[in-house]
């Protein structure tokens, strides 16, 4: 097996709570904290230009970002042509701005369109000359307080840049990062549920998809799947649409339901249903656990695809889809699956994360920032790491082209 490096994510969210891109770094397998690193950075960049270019997965990356750290090999090496400079920008430190050919080398880079952030080096006064070169700035939250943070702040504020925060802990210190100016947020609190929108249990449309996803595993007859989808005209409007879309090429038009569940068929309206039940939420912040949900769900269902049947990784995007329900309703996972009926397997990867489904879900959380066993639960599955990296990479494409 390869060296046991992953890649791993991090959200970039705006000050409105929209994701705006991500942070992709290493994730080291041989310590049990998570450390980003910058080993290897041309691999990096060389996974992410081979997803983006692939005609297959073909990541339409639309106006999203991707932070990339960059250490002088990256920063002197080709590896940065086969990427779209619009959509990427790099991560570098002062000290390597001084080495030997960096600095013209990203006076290029910038005319060609990439981004530049600078990490911003505690209580050292703005360089000018490398601000010249910057697009952005990012401080780090865990190496201050927040009066700290404020005064370093406080001396970028007016450079034409624009300002990240990293290692955010909770929604609160987002809120008030926000209330300093910074536009770009990133780090552990994306996961939680945000205290103040957060709202309890299932809302009416999500117990009646409940009500749709134990019709269809238990294989009722169309028509009564049809008259229950009548009775909420939203989902009935969303479901023609995606029946119609331009993906399923039909030749005319499905006008009614019990065709288009006619169509679909039981196994892929079961993950239209699934997806629906965990996009149902209409907080901010809901929809950025919603996003996370989709991304692991894919992830996971792309890491069993060798190991398992095609009926067992639809399983496993379920299993990952669902995952995130807890937060989403603010409710114990328990008690979710209480209202909602699943598999054995799958209840048991949700709640303990063990099972036939539970070490793959386990990896596709693994590689979400705060989580250091990634390597190991790789090395377990006997999944080489690079396969991995890449199936992370093209679960992001999928759920980005989705979007699109």
């Amino acid at each position: 097996m390869s060296e046991m490096n992953i890649v791993v994510r991090e959200p970039l969210l705006d000050a409105q709570q929209c994701v705006v891109g991500y942070m992709l770094a290493w994730q080291q397998a041989e310590i049990d904290a998570c450390r980003f690193a910058a080993e290897n950075p041309e691999k990096l960049a060389g996974l992410v230009a081979e997803i983006i270019n692939n005609e297959q997965v073909a990541w339409r990356l639309g106006n999203q970002i991707l932070f990339l750290e960059a250490v002088p090999a990256l920063i002197l090496s080709d590896v940065l042509s086969a990427l779209p400079a619009e959509n990427i920008v790099l991560g570098v430190g002062a000290g390597d701005c001084a080495e030997p050919g960096v600095f013209a080398a990203l006076q290029a880079l910038r005319k060609r369109g990439f981004g530049i952030s600078l990490h911003w080096p505690d209580a050292i006064e703005p360089d000018k000359t490398l601000f010249s070169l910057a697009t952005h700035v990012d401080i780090s939250s865990s190496k201050a307080d927040f009066a700290v943070q404020a005064k370093q702040y406080a001396l970028i504020k007016n450079l034409p840049v624009q300002k990240v925060a990293r290692n955010i802990a909770s929604w609160q210190d987002y809120d008030a990062c926000v209330s300093l100016g910074f536009n770009f947020l990133t780090g552990p609190f994306q996961l939680m549920s945000r205290p103040d929108s957060a709202s309890k249990g299932l809302n009416t449309s999500q117990i009646l998809i409940v009500q749709l996803l134990e019709m269809v595993r238990k294989n009722a007859d169309v028509r009564q799947i049809e008259l229950v989808l009548k009775r909420d005209p939203v989902i009935s409007y969303k479901l023609l649409r995606y029946i119609n879309s331009a993906g399923f090429g039909l030749g005319c038009e499905i006008e009614s339901l019990r065709h288009a569940v006619q169509v679909l068929g039981y196994t892929p309206l079961y993950r239209w249903l699934s997806v629906l039940l965990a996009t149902a939420g209409t907080s901010k912040s809901a929809q950025l656990l919603m996003q996370t949900a989709i991304i692991r769900g894919r992830f996971a269902e792309l890491l069993g695809d060798t190991f398992l049947p095609k009926s067992e990784t639809e399983n496993l995007f379920v299993a990952g889809l669902f995952s995130l329900l807890d937060r989403l309703l603010n409710m114990p996972m328990g008690e979710v699956l209480d209202k909602i009926q699943l598999p054995e397997a799958m209840s048991q990867a949700l709640l303990t994360r063990e099972g036939v489904y539970g070490d793959f879900l386990a990896l596709a959380e693994a590689c979400e920032r705060g989580a250091g066993c990634a390597g190991r639960l790789a090395a377990s599955l006997q999944i080489d790491a690079t396969q991995v990296s890449q199936k992370h990479l093209q679960a992001l494409a999928w759920a980005k082209n989705m979007e699109m």
